[in-house]
């Protein structure tokens, strides 16, 4: 028989049993479905971490300070700002000032009420450095930031009920005016949940400090490695082991790693899945052959032989397997795409997926239908027939 003659023959047996044929390769579609989105859903998901740290960049460092030896909360130089812009390399810096003091929406409610809003007094140029951007309104500028303005983050903006520019909220007994709303900082989470003023503000209004808590500098590309060597020395040169030095992509990094260590678990319980569809295969392969003894014993009997039989069981096998298995990567790229677009990423289903998947389904339809096909063959025409 010709390969050809054996899908035709393996075709009619199939379609005799459409119910039980579609039953078992629904089990194959489901794992390979999940082997697919699992694959694809991973890609995806790093494929978006990939653009958003080509977009914000790898090349911003924070400096905050750390720890004395003895063990109390170290501070930096007020002028550790400008002595860090000397550095080579640096392309940007700017500051920030955690304040102690709480905000409301009106001075009617408690003043332990902070919604866990912060206050934080910022350069600027902060906004630029962080390459971040405003939804509503504009950042501070050297103007505002001497004036009762402030700029909200994302997160305090919608935990104060606030979606427009010009109202005031209500700081440390005095009333300020929102000038500006920015949109999320991914790389600056903090800032979301904040409030930022001026320094000249702060200093005449909440009679803060000029030091910083933070200070964020933006690199050349290729200098972020010799810059971060240094910044600790040039930030505090008396006590630089005092001064904490980081990189806020490295968080994103770190997600995108975490993620891939998920990926493994979820390819095992697709595994698991398309092993038990593989099992569903088998089990109706042996029934069918169980059902077919007087099939088998007219076709022995015309002259087919046991390579013949062999060959019609292990198609049928190979076909219900490889319907599965291409609705399955149908089924899964989907998922892949709808989940995708959902989230803002980039649909990447890897090519390896949606050969590996056909592949995979194809294999264990082989050796679920070996069994059945082996049993179909070995019996004989006389006692096939007798069961007629």
């Amino acid at each position: 028989m010709l390969p050809i003659d054996v899908a035709r023959v393996a075709a009619v047996g199939l379609r005799t049993r459409r119910l039980r044929a579609a039953l078992s390769a629904l089990g194959i579609a489901i794992g390979i479905a999940s082997l697919v989105a699992v694959l694809g859903l991973s890609e995806s998901s790093r494929a978006g971490l990939i653009r958003q740290l080509d977009k914000l960049g790898t090349n911003l460092l924070t400096i905050a300070p750390g720890q004395t030896l003895g063990g109390a909360d170290a501070t930096l130089p007020e002028a550790a700002s400008k002595t860090i812009g000397r550095i080579g390399g640096v392309q940007r810096v700017s500051s920030l000032r955690s304040l102690d003091a709480g905000v409301r929406r009106t001075d009617r409610i408690d003043p332990d009420e902070t919604g866990g809003i912060g206050v934080a007094a910022a350069d600027p140029s902060l906004l630029g450095t962080l390459g971040g951007r405003m939804t509503r309104g504009h950042f501070l500028t050297a103007a505002t930031g001497r004036t009762a303005s402030v700029v909200l983050g994302s997160v305090a903006a919608q935990r104060l009920g606030i979606d427009r520019i010009g109202v005031q909220v209500y700081i440390a007994g005095r009333w300020y005016t929102v000038i500006g709303i920015m949109d999320s900082l991914p790389l600056a989470g903090d800032l979301d949940r904040s409030v930022l003023i001026g320094y000249d503000a702060a200093a005449a209004y909440l009679r803060a400090e000029r030091s910083a808590t933070t200070i964020y500098v933006r690199a050349a590309p290729a200098a972020v490695g010799r810059v971060r060597e240094r910044l600790a020395s040039t930030a505090n040169p008396q006590n630089p082991e005092e001064v904490t030095v980081s990189r806020p992509s490295d968080a994103l990094a770190a997600r995108a790693a975490a993620e891939s260590a998920f990926t493994g678990l979820f390819l095992g319980l697709g595994a698991v899945a398309l092993l038990v569809g593989g099992i569903g295969i088998a089990n109706t392969m042996v029934i069918s052959v169980l059902e077919r003894r007087s099939e088998i014993g007219l076709r022995r009997a015309l002259g087919a032989t046991r390579a013949h039989v062999r060959a019609q069981f292990l198609g049928e096998s190979l076909l219900l397997a490889a319907g599965g298995g291409a609705t399955g990567v149908a089924i899964g790229a989907l998922v892949t795409s709808g989940y995708a677009h959902s989230r803002g990423w980039q649909t990447v289903i890897p090519p390896q997926a949606l050969a590996g998947g056909i592949a995979a389904a194809l294999a264990i339809g082989a050796l679920a239908g070996l069994y059945p096909a082996a049993r179909a063959a070995r019996l004989s025409p006389t006692e096939a027939l007798r069961s007629v």
